[in-house]
């Protein structure tokens, strides 16, 4: 039972809920279930919804956005951005850039991406922190974004992935990141969440993108990742491996890593072993497309070109198997590597390559939501779900994604935390 006793405060089941302004959907999407609930009403409380009710017993004396027309589903999340990144800026031309350059470029890119319908990012990996200064920014409402969970600086070993390659010895240059051994990459841990880090990454293999690196060579050994998960999860800090390769993607799993980046090379073995541990793939198979059409105008080195033929279709195979295995899988697509704001194309090819529109959705939503365990005093999830406690984010939708994946490209209209985005 529920009643109005004063404008903008609900009694339901016998508990006061205050509301501060009411969105009407037509069709919400319970992404747990994965049915729709029609006519429903969103209160909205400092940014969160505080209740769900029946569109017809919602208040007429706050305000109301009106998206009875539409399909809504919860703000969506990738797990695998660089907001600092500039696509055109790939190779040789990187080494012009600055921390402070690449967060200037950020405030361009973190507005692309909300208004592309990604209410929350994962930005695993930035330089000189300019991610954490991004993020500030959002938080503090001087310029438009996402909620960013930032990794800042990529640990890695000595010419490693993340490392600085680009340029001969007689520069000495590395990047801030390097540690090797234990007590190295415990206190590399350590600084990064010092300053600001909320999640923490490594390179457990070579890279495609990076020079002299090879894809499936592994990076740390056991022992060391081992070091740094611990260290991690100690500080309440989830851990992201970058791993192409199957000797660094079994390592990592075996470390007890949250999530394995890419995973281009993993087997059906390597998969029984994610789905053993609980362990996330994040595979960004769209990614290929950008760097086999567009790699070289934007920079990107002739090695990597031809690294990228080989990872490329052997990724998607894999992930359609990990698909059929029922491995955990949240949705990541690298966007930084490719332009800003196009990161929905990703969910047409998750179904090309097997999984259902439910299943592309839920990991943009559910299961990205659940990784990430960021979760509100009262231990509901914050993001990712459309349920009480959770921050208001929301997407609207001409038709319905379960029938038109590429619905998802272009949504009609997003809310964070209640509020429009424009």
């Amino acid at each position: 039972m529920m009643k109005w006793v004063v404008p903008g405060l609900l009694v339901l089941a016998g508990q006061a809920v205050a509301v501060e302004q009411v969105i009407l959907t037509g069709k919400l999407l319970d992404v747990r279930s994965g049915k729709y609930r029609e006519n429903q009403a969103l209160l909205v409380e400092q940014g969160r919804i505080s209740a769900i009710v029946a569109a017809k017993d919602a208040p007429a004396d706050v305000p109301v956005l009106d998206w009875s027309a539409y399909h809504v589903l919860p703000g969506l999340i990738d797990m695998h951005v660089h907001l600092t990144s500039d696509p055109n800026k790939h190779g040789y031309r990187a080494l012009a850039e600055t921390p402070a350059r690449e967060a200037i470029y950020g405030v361009k890119a973190a507005e692309a991406t909300l208004k592309a319908g990604f209410t929350t990012v994962r930005n695993l990996g930035a330089g000189g922190f300019s991610d954490v200064a991004l993020r500030d920014a959002i938080d503090e409402g001087e310029i438009a974004g996402p909620r960013m969970r930032t990794a800042a600086r990529t640990l890695c070993i000595t010419g490693g992935h993340c490392d600085n390659n680009l340029l001969p010895h007689i520069y000495r240059a590395n990047s801030g990141g390097v540690a090797n051994g234990p007590d190295e990459i415990r206190a590399k841990v350590r600084e990064n969440i010092k300053y600001g880090a909320d999640v923490i990454k490594f390179t457990a293999t070579g890279g495609v993108l990076s020079k002299n690196t090879d894809v499936n060579a592994s990076q740390y050994n056991l022992e060391e990742m081992t070091a740094l998960i611990e260290e991690a999860h100690d500080r309440g800090r989830i851990v992201a491996a970058h791993a192409h390769g199957l000797q660094g993607i079994k390592r990592a799993i075996q470390a007890g890593v949250d999530s394995i980046e890419h995973g281009s090379f993993i087997d059906d073995d390597a998969i029984a072993l994610a789905k053993k541990h609980g362990t996330y793939l994040v595979m960004d198979v769209y990614v290929s497309d950008f760097i086999l059409s567009e790699g070289e105008k934007a920079g990107i080195l002739p090695e990597s070109l031809e690294k990228e033929k080989k990872v490329g279709l052997i990724q998607r195979q894999n992930f359609q198997k990990a698909v059929k295995a029922g491995v955990k899988m949240a949705f990541g697509t690298d966007a930084g590597v490719y332009q800003h704001g196009l990161n929905a194309r990703q969910f047409a090819y998750m179904v090309q390559w097997g999984m259902t529109p439910l299943q592309a959705i839920q990991a943009a939503t559910l299961n990205a939501g659940t990784l990430l365990n960021w979760k509100n005093d009262q231990g509901q999830q914050n993001v990712g779900v459309a349920e009480v406690g959770a921050f208001a984010d929301l997407i609207a939708l001409k038709a319905d994604p379960l029938q038109h994946i590429k619905q998802l490209e272009q949504p009609a209209a997003v809310v964070k935390a209640g509020l429009l985005v424009q």
